[in-house]
């Protein structure tokens, strides 16, 4: 039997609804889940425990050095104080070393033998970096204050400021070249340990008054200072120290670097001066 209109319309209404749903079923189960949203977090505060309990404020008397012609070296004040976030422990005492480095430069070192009689110069080696001049000011003894390990590792004893050697090494003893260059240098006061000079106060102020020899060049020389304990480098200060000629001295330096003609042209007209003056001088004695 047929349905009557109104109902036959209701109830194609209700077939195409429950159409409509068989359909978007499937849509539904092959939606993706939802994503998470991400909560932002705050950064992680620094532990305090992390820093140094121990940490080096140093200065220096003086920053710059002028060599003149009256120029007869010079002395240097560093001092400093031990900066803590804690009491001190306990333990044995902290160790401070002072080192102050000249600029590096090539060295030959050459060994000389007697050949008929006469000596000359026979095996040679190259060294690529040694300072002019170096120093090492101690609280304490350096051999009993320092592990080897340490040593090697910040290169503060004089034998390790050598840096490399230049070229191949065909010298099967080319630790006797670097030992006798570290005893020529020792010998003329240019390397140099001040064991004990070192002051500290409480193990918590500390001065050393490094000493500079009148045979200095120029350049910048490097300061370093060394908080220790237990034989462990704990921190390092490093400060730079400029070295320049002045006046007449820096005059004259240049002179014979960038202008050698006219400055042999000087030194023999004051040659000649000189020695017409003794000349003179020496006619008017006979006068008398």
């Amino acid at each position: 039997a047929s349905l009557s209109g109104a109902a036959g319309r209701k109830v194609r209404r209700l077939a195409l609804l429950l159409a409509l749903a068989a359909g978007a079923a499937p849509l539904l189960a092959q939606a993706p889940p939802e994503r998470a949203t991400a909560v932002p977090t705050e950064a992680p505060t620094p532990d305090p425990a992390e820093e140094p309990a121990e940490q080096l404020v140093a200065g220096l008397s003086q920053d710059a050095v002028s060599i003149t012609t009256s120029f007869t070296g010079s002395e240097i004040l560093i001092y400093g104080a031990i900066k803590r976030n804690a009491p001190a422990p306990a333990g044995p005492d902290l160790g401070v070393i002072v080192t102050v480095e000249g600029p590096s430069q090539s060295v030959t070192v050459r060994r000389k033998e007697r050949v008929g009689g006469i000596w000359v110069n026979t095996d040679s080696l190259q060294i690529g970096a040694a300072p002019d001049f170096y120093v090492v000011a101690t609280s304490g003894r350096l051999d009993l204050m320092l592990d080897r390990d340490e040593d090697v590792r910040f290169r503060i004893s004089p034998s390790l400021a050598m840096r490399a050697f230049a070229g191949p090494v065909d010298i099967p003893d080319a630790t006797d070249f670097t030992a006798a260059l570290l005893r020529l240098r020792t010998e003329s006061d240019r390397y140099r340990i001040d064991q004990g000079s070192v002051r500290i106060v409480d193990q918590t102020l500390f001065r050393a008054d490094v000493r500079l020899p009148s045979n200095l060049i120029e350049g910048e020389y490097k300061t370093r200072i060394f908080l220790l304990r237990d034989g462990r480098v704990i921190d390092v200060h490093r400060a730079p120290i400029e070295v320049r000629k002045v006046g007449l001295e820096r005059w004259l330096y240049h002179l014979a670097l960038f202008r050698p003609f006219w400055y042999g042209l000087m030194s023999l007209a004051i040659a000649m001066a000189a020695g017409w003056a003794a000349s003179a001088a020496f006619r008017a004695i006979q006068r008398k």
